[in-house]
């Protein structure tokens, strides 16, 4: 099984997520942190699920629409690990410089 690890900045991202579902759309907070949480146990089986990016970074795709997430990680074979490195809503521009 994968080891998944999270990067320091991941909090920072729940952090926006979970204060822009609760200014807009509270009822949906915590089923919404689930699915992202859910999706990132996926990875735990199966690594190389997400669509592959560029230079190594692959993106996994959560939900859709209104409710869709992206998830930025990078998946090192040899150590059977998937490092996330950014979370952001698919109505995003793009994940924040790291």
């Amino acid at each position: 099984m994968t080891r998944i690890e999270l990067a320091p900045e991941i909090v920072a991202d729940f952090d926006r997520i979970l204060d822009h579902l609760l200014e807009h759309e509270s009822r949906q907070a915590p089923a919404r942190i689930r699915l992202i949480v859910g999706a990132l146990d996926v990875l735990r089986e199966h690594p190389l699920i997400g669509r592959p990016v560029h230079a190594g970074l692959r993106e996994l795709v959560v939900g859709r629409g209104i409710s869709g997430y992206v998830v930025l990680y990078h998946y090192v074979p040899p150590i059977d690990t998937a490092f996330v490195l950014a979370v952001r809503s698919q109505r995003e521009a793009g994940y924040a410089e790291r």
